[in-house]
């Protein structure tokens, strides 16, 4: 994907699970940057396997001036089950690029996002000293987290959480009507592409 410099300035690259449980926060997470006029960089954009993932993940990085990296999913889940490194990885990715890249990526800017305040030191000291916003696995906490993000630290001009909150119920409602109306299934539905996602948030907020 070709950007232009004033893309980069737009473009946030998204750094979480892609699991179907964590499906409730990545869609506000994604309507919330379209809504804003952002530009969101997720590997889901593309399922090319010639590429592999490491490649795909630092493109995207480069890419990006901003980024949110949303490390609420590390902790192992059940017996047996090993930590979940790939968020943590992404996320030292990223602000290695911002440190030892010069040029247009030493503004580049984070969010770093928790479940549960303070959770993180236990396993990843090193992030002591910073601002890491919690979200209690609410996709409404969530969205007010990551819209306050942008208005302080993107300089992004939005209007209140809450109305962005109910544009977003709009578009849910108003996508799976339009959907089950050309014979999607609710397991259809559930399952659509984010590639496809993201193409039916960004044609419905140009129509409001």
């Amino acid at each position: 994907m070709a950007l232009t410099e004033k893309d980069f300035k737009r473009s946030v690259f998204v750094n979480c699970p892609f699991d179907g449980n964590y499906m409730e926060l990545l869609r506000p997470l994604l309507f919330t940057l379209l809504y804003s006029g952002f530009i969101p960089r997720i590997a889901l954009e593309s399922s090319d396997s010639s590429i592999t993932r490491i490649s795909k993940i630092v493109d995207l990085i480069t890419q990006s001036r901003y980024a949110i990296h949303d490390i609420s999913r590390c902790q192992s889940t059940g017996k047996g089950e090993l930590f979940r490194f790939n968020m943590p990885f992404e996320l030292g990715l990223d602000i290695g690029c911002k440190l030892f890249k010069n040029g247009r990526w030493t503004a580049k800017k984070c969010l770093i996002l928790e479940a549960e305040k303070f959770r993180y030191q236990a396993a990843l000291s090193d992030l002591s000293n910073s601002d890491i916003a919690d979200h209690n696995n609410d996709p409404e906490t969530l969205l007010r987290k990551i819209r306050n993000w942008l208005v302080q630290d993107c300089e992004a001009c939005l209007p209140a959480p809450t109305v962005i909150w109910g544009r977003f119920l709009d578009f849910m409602a108003d996508n799976y009507d339009r959907l089950a109306k050309e014979g999607w299934t609710k397991k259809d539905i559930a399952s659509q592409p984010m590639k496809e996602t993201l193409r039916d948030m960004t044609s419905w907020i140009k129509k409001i």
